[in-house]
């Protein structure tokens, strides 16, 4: 029998020992003999007589199948059990474990995977970290991008910076696309903004996080970010999937970087977004990034520009919750959306906006004031619908983009 949606994500108890994965085989195919497949191929596998004064300990590494349930569409649901002796703890052994070689040739899709809460990393910080750094407690966090994406120079990332951070924005991240270019390299970027940082802080006494994009190969990667910490970067960004698993639990470990990580769902979709194969999006950005250590994770908001499904973004924000992990839906937020997003997630969630802020009709500094402004209307219950909303940044916000 399957779990219940609401625990196909939850973790198992410390120490325990087994890892449980719930896979969906398509209609048409032979559950039984798929579920059997992946239990006994990716773990031990067979032997002959030759290993037979073995025969005890090669069963402890075998996986067990612990359910089978046919769906009304014909298709099967497994749960595996794999013992958890067969890993190291990290993330790309239990990847290869649990769809390394099958993945390849076998039509299946995992649905939830459960780990023990011990296995992998705890985040440093976590949104209650975050909090705690930003002095910021009882309202949602408020996060900017530098758009345009690519163009800019060190000196025009600086100039934007300074436009958000007087209007008391929370957080500002690099966008993902961009890497160490000559143009606008990684070093200047954070040196140009260091200052503006450092005067909000003077001014206020809050600090602004600047999650500052890594890129390169595993090794300079590193390098790169234990320079920008040395020279006082306060966060970083981390495109996890397509650098890998290993590269984040490396910098979560390195005394050197003890700085936030906010880890972005690029490539999430070429894993997750085939209906009968590969991985469930809540298990990539939900169970693997907070077993794997990182801060915040981002993601499409289900109301957002990306199509994205409600069912997925909550099974994410399940599991980053679960292990005090900051859920930052992305794409398409804006302050219109802020009333829809909170009626979700109530105030522990960072509200992330590229466009929805810096392409403020009357400018950047206007569009982090609108987002306090929906926050402020919100939390005394009044409306976000245009025609109850004085003029100002976020009646201008909402003349844009609409809300309600």
């Amino acid at each position: 029998m399957m779990p219940a949606e609401d625990e196909r994500s939850r973790d198992l108890p410390a120490g325990h020992s087994w890892i449980e994965v719930d896979y969906r085989f398509p209609p048409g195919a032979d559950g039984a003999r798929q579920a059997q497949m992946l239990a006994v191929g990716q773990t031990a596998g067979s032997w002959d007589a030759r290993h037979s004064h073995r025969e005890k300990e090669l069963r402890s590494h075998l996986g067990e199948v612990r359910s089978l349930a046919l769906q009304e569409d014909g298709g099967t649901v497994a749960t595996i059990a794999f013992p958890r002796g067969n890993l190291d703890g990290s993330m790309g052994a239990l990847l290869t474990m649990i769809f390394g070689k099958y993945s390849l040739g076998g039509v299946a899709r995992i649905l939830a995977l459960r780990l023990p809460a011990d296995y992998g990393l705890q985040p440093r910080f976590g949104l209650p970290g975050l909090r705690q750094r930003l002095d910021v407690h009882g309202r949602p966090l408020i996060m900017a991008i530098f758009k345009p994406a690519l163009g800019l120079d060190a000196a025009g990332h600086a100039e934007i910076l300074a436009q958000a951070a007087m209007a008391g924005l929370d957080i500002i991240k690099d966008d993902e696309i961009l890497p160490d270019l000559a143009e606008a390299p990684v070093l200047e970027r954070w040196r140009a903004c260091a200052p503006i940082i450092e005067a909000r802080r003077d001014r206020s006494g809050r600090d602004l996080l600047y999650a500052v994009n890594l890129s390169g190969d595993a090794r300079s990667l590193q390098e790169q970010a234990r320079r920008l910490v040395a020279e006082g970067a306060n966060a970083l960004l981390l495109n996890v999937l397509t650098y890998g698993f290993a590269v984040l639990e490396a910098l979560v470990r390195d005394p050197e970087v003890a700085v936030p990580i906010f880890a972005h769902p690029a490539f999430a979709g070429a894993l997750c977004g085939a209906p009968e194969h590969g991985l469930a999006y809540g298990v990539v950005l939900g169970t693997l990034m907070a077993h794997a250590g990182a801060d915040a994770v981002l993601y499409p908001a289900h109301y957002g520009s990306l199509p994205f499904s409600a069912a997925d973004e909550t099974a994410i924000v399940a599991a980053l919750r679960a292990r005090a992990v900051a859920p930052v839906p992305s794409a398409g937020v804006h302050p219109g959306t802020l009333a829809q997003i909170l009626g979700d997630y109530g105030c522990e969630v960072i509200l992330n906006a590229g466009t929805g802020i810096m392409d403020h009709p009357d400018g950047i500094g206007p569009g982090v004031l609108a987002f306090f402004e929906a926050w402020e209307r919100w939390q005394q219950g009044e409306s976000l619908r245009l025609e109850a909303v004085p003029p100002g940044p976020l009646h201008r916000a909402l003349e844009k983009w609409g809300g309600g």
